[in-house]
């Protein structure tokens, strides 16, 4: 019982130590010690500091200036600055609220011996406190109640006993004013770059990188999977991309777009005969008469094989390069009976045939248009070689322009020459003919080849 009152003598001096300003001098009395942030004495809490300041079983109990050590069935009650009850051995109740120790206690039962009337100490408050209702001193929120003296754009904060004027965060105190601080200057915050704002700052990154998630790292944006900004092909880079097109474009000057190439002007050699362009691509086609091969050389269809020719059943089918040709079966023409495919003959017996070569054989042949000259084309041989027998070759017709020419090449042999380059479609009928001669028989005879020439229409 003593100790507890003893407790409570102690408060009212203890409660002015404490919330006393100190703003001149920074010397304490014992128990306390200074705060410069507060700029005033506080409390030391000796029973945290101390290993076990009370001994035989007692609890220690701090309170303004020092400590106490009370049997652990004493009752106490600390105020922390919020309402509490506590219980007494009793069974009494008390509350209290306020920044100073209070202490009561009740009887469930009065004392007969003692009914004294309850009297209650008014207590006096040091400067930043003030009465509540509970008859305890409690601090003024100098803040809330708006008894501050802080600028507008200072931040009261309010203090046990008094209140502070800050500079709100991304702020620096200089003089009385707060100034912003250009956190950019400071320190490098941004990985590419800072941008200072009122109280603040913000990253950025540069073009083709984008922020992360903890707002100061960039990295790679990769443009081809977000935006898709090329035409047809799109390649991330670290920063940056590039467009590129498919085979058969090339990139326009904007270097996203894709244009269409040409191919059909960029060479004449792509295509054996002539090149269509299309989009991403050219095609080569062939002229009548011709098939493609693989994709760029044309081959002369032949209708004769293929039996795609409209001649007649008693005509014979040629093939020539680009086309055909129907010639008759029989080419004997009276007085000549044919003697085979294509030899005619006009016999001796016959006196139509005295001034008529003995033979006529027919041949065919195709040439390209624009053939290299000079080329040996056709060559003529005497069949029947006979002893004391001279063989003379000559062209009889069809070489009025010069196109060919002759060659011997032996007793029994000839051959024609082409020496003029002949352009298609054209047909050239030439008579080459052959003269024996034996003196001593005094026999002599002659023979036609009869060759038919087509030039083609194309140098394929």
């Amino acid at each position: 019982m003593l100790g507890i009152l003893f407790f409570a003598t102690l408060i009212p001096s203890i409660s002015t130590q404490e919330t006393d300003e100190t703003i001149t001098y920074t010397q304490c009395t014992d128990g306390y010690e200074w705060d410069p942030i507060r700029q005033q004495c506080k409390d030391i809490d000796e029973c945290g500091i101390m290993q076990e300041p009370c001994k035989g079983g007692m609890k220690c109990v701090n309170h303004y200036g020092g400590y106490l050590c009370l049997p652990r069935t004493a009752q106490i009650l600390l105020n922390n600055g919020q309402e509490d009850t506590v219980i007494s051995q009793n069974g009494g109740s008390q509350q209290s609220t306020g920044q100073n120790v209070y202490v009561e206690r009740t009887n469930s039962a009065p004392d007969p011996a003692r009914n004294l009337p309850s009297t209650v100490q008014l207590m006096q408050c040091a400067s930043g406190y003030e009465l509540n209702a509970q008859n305890m001193c409690q601090d003024i929120d100098e803040c809330l109640t708006g008894t501050h003296n802080c600028r507008p754009d200072q931040v009261c904060t309010n203090m046990r006993g008094s209140f502070s004027c800050l500079c709100p965060r991304g702020y620096q105190k200089r003089g009385e004013q707060c100034i912003d601080i250009d956190e950019c200057s400071v320190s490098s915050f941004c990985h590419h770059r800072c941008v200072n704002t009122l109280g603040s700052y913000y990253c950025q990154c540069n073009p083709g990188f984008q922020l992360a998630s903890n707002n100061y790292t960039c990295v790679d944006l990769d443009e081809c999977s977000t935006s898709s900004p090329c035409a047809q092909e799109c390649y991330n880079m670290i920063g940056s991309y590039i467009c590129q097109c498919s085979p058969g474009y090339e990139l326009s000057r904007d270097r996203v777009n894709c244009e269409d190439i040409d191919e059909c002007r960029t060479s004449s050699y792509l295509c054996q005969y002539q090149c269509v362009n299309e989009p991403g691509r050219f095609s080569c086609v062939c002229p009548e008469g011709y098939q493609l091969v693989g994709t760029r050389s044309c081959q002369d269809i032949n209708e004769c094989e293929s039996n795609t020719h409209d001649c007649a059943e008693d005509a014979m089918c040629w093939n020539y390069y680009g086309g055909f040709r129907c010639y008759p079966a029989n080419p004997c023409l009276d007085p000549y009976v044919r003697m085979s495919d294509n030899r005619c003959v006009c016999h001796v017996t016959n006196p139509l045939c005295r001034d008529q070569p003995y033979s006529i054989v027919y041949k065919y042949m195709s040439i390209r248009s624009n053939r290299a000259v000079p080329s040996d084309v056709f060559q003529v041989q005497a069949t029947l070689i006979y002893s004391n027998t001279i063989n003379t070759f000559r062209i009889k017709s069809g070489n009025e322009n010069g196109d060919f020419y002759l060659r011997h090449t032996s007793g029994v042999s000839a051959m024609l020459v082409l020496i003029k380059p002949l352009t298609g479609p054209r047909e050239y009928i030439v008579d080459l003919e052959m003269v024996t001669v034996n003196s001593l028989m005094n026999y002599r005879s002659s023979s036609i080849l009869r060759l038919t020439i087509i030039v083609g229409p194309y140098p394929f």
